[in-house]
């Protein structure tokens, strides 16, 4: 009797998992049916609030230049957008030039941030972005976001109730040729986006927000105060969110899905990109994350089939594991977020939740992450080097330096 202990326990885990792919249905059919606010709807169409875009950048992302060109083609009254660099000399440069002179109507700023106020140096460019941002609405994404014209409009609208502090997005991964980048964008359309729909059902709303769009008001920033507090953090982009939220002011799931291409990430690159963000979750919503071992439904039946020695019940629960996980890529993944290409990916489902599993377990083997070329340990949300940069002495009778040069 003994032997059959691991074969059931394994199939008592599907059969949760299996609860979360029908939570995850439900939780696609209410957002894709949910309404617009009644005080929203009586809101004038006309309401649009000029808003300041920051977008920092580090190097050259797949189709950036194409990403660029979306924010400056928006139906929007007014807006701006601020770029903002580590280095003068940055790749990156060039291309926000040549934006300028294609679009020498819309105000678009560039910003050398030269102050490293903490180890994200993404945030700390953010910080001294925000200083020059001349609106009372503050819209944050990164270069690779690619948005339809009417982008904005659909943003700003829910700031028509001043209850509201944040907007953010869903989005879908556009892959490159490679496997681990259409592992990536697979796992973006079926898995992540599924997990912030259930987390927003069980949760009353969302408390978190996502990188593909940080829509936020001046009034909420203050709340919080302002983003150096976020620059040693890993997940500036949940932090955000979830201070906002915490401090009362509501957190906005909007219908609108914007997408990110994604590098040709070769396996390793794809593995530990997986790993960075499983450690950031970790870090970030540690009670939601052990829950995360309840969720591996199809992982969990494979893995009963083989405890099991193939017993007929075994593959059982495994098709009916297997046609829940499929449902739940098709509703989100099709459904919510229209990325057709979930179809043609389909069959990587297997794998890529095989390799979520593993990831899975193997994030709390340390607390290294790497990050733009960069190792880093993490520890409780906040980043510090791996291997500290060792400085030269400076001797007595020389001027000290008023701040260290460093690279993001």
């Amino acid at each position: 009797m003994l032997h059959l202990v691991p074969s059931l326990a394994a199939a008592m885990l599907a059969l949760c998992g299996m609860g979360f792919y029908v939570l995850c249905l439900w939780s696609a059919r209410v957002f894709l049916r949910s309404r617009i606010p009644a005080t929203l709807a009586t809101t004038p169409a006309e309401f649009a609030p000029p808003v300041s875009i920051l977008k920092p950048l580090r190097g050259v992302d797949p189709q950036m230049y194409e990403s660029f060109r979306s924010h400056c083609v928006q139906d929007y009254p007014e807006y701006e957008i601020i770029f903002g660099v580590s280095e003068a000399d940055d790749p990156a440069v060039a291309a926000v030039q040549r934006l300028m002179q294609e679009f020498p109507q819309c105000r678009i700023q560039l910003l050398v941030c030269p102050e490293v106020l903490g180890n994200n140096r993404k945030a700390s460019n953010l910080a001294q972005m925000l200083r020059h941002a001349r609106y009372d609405h503050v819209l944050i994404n990164d270069s690779d976001i690619f948005v339809e014209p009417d982008y904005l409009r659909r943003v700003m609208a829910p700031f028509a109730r001043p209850q509201v502090g944040m907007v953010t997005c869903p989005y879908r991964g556009i892959a490159a040729g490679t496997l681990g980048s259409r592992l990536e964008s697979l796992g973006i359309s079926t898995d992540f986006i599924a997990g912030v729909l259930a987390a927003r059902q069980i949760e009353n709303g969302i408390h978190f927000a996502l990188g593909s769009t940080l829509a936020m008001s001046r009034v909420a920033l203050e709340k919080i105060g302002g983003l150096e507090p976020l620059v040693d953090y890993l997940a500036d982009d949940f932090e955000l969110g979830y201070r906002i939220s915490k401090a009362g002011m509501e957190v906005v799931l909007a219908k609108v899905v914007v997408e990110t291409h994604l590098p040709a990430y070769s396996f390793s690159g794809f593995f530990n990109h997986q790993m960075r963000w499983a450690r950031s979750t970790r870090d970030s919503r540690r009670m939601g994350y052990l829950g995360l071992l309840l969720t591996f439904g199809l992982p969990w039946a494979m893995l009963a089939v083989v405890l099991a020695w193939g017993a007929g019940w075994s593959w059982i629960l495994l098709a009916g594991a297997a046609m829940l996980r499929v449902a739940v890529a098709l509703q989100v993944g099709v459904g919510v977020v229209q990325d057709r290409a979930v179809w043609r990916y389909l069959w990587l489902l297997p794998l890529r939740d095989l390799i979520a599993f593993w990831v899975w377990f193997a994030s709390f083997a340390d607390h290294t992450v790497h990050w733009r070329g960069e190792i880093f340990i993490l520890e409780n949300g906040k980043i510090r080097p791996a291997f500290p940069a060792v400085q030269p002495l400076v001797s007595a009778t020389e001027p000290k330096p008023d701040k260290l040069s460093a690279h993001w």
